[in-house]
């Protein structure tokens, strides 16, 4: 009997360690997913009310137009300057 025992605890520990690695993948899969949606959150492809039409492409133009107007309105995001003195760097002119 002690022989049967430590072969069902073996079964049952082998059991619970395939349970674990299959939560495991299925937690890196969705980990994986979420990732990719938030680095992409501007898609909005699918369902709703301009669905995957032409209409979504002028809709996307026109609230990206209002974000940077409403960014600039606001001071910008910081890099204005930076590119500003670039240019003019590439053009052989200054800043001052």
């Amino acid at each position: 009997m002690a022989g049967t025992a430590a072969l069902d605890l073996g079964a049952s520990l082998t059991a619970i360690g395939n349970a674990e690695t299959a939560q495991a993948q299925v937690a890196l899969k969705v980990k994986a997913k979420t990732k990719g949606a938030a680095q992409n959150f501007t898609g909005i492809n699918g369902d709703g009310p301009f669905g995957g039409s032409g209409a979504l492409g002028v809709w996307r133009s026109f609230l990206t137009d209002q974000y940077a107007k409403s960014f600039a309105k606001a001071g910008g995001i910081g890099i204005a300057g930076h590119v500003y003195d670039t240019l003019l760097k590439q053009q052989g002119a200054s800043a001052s």
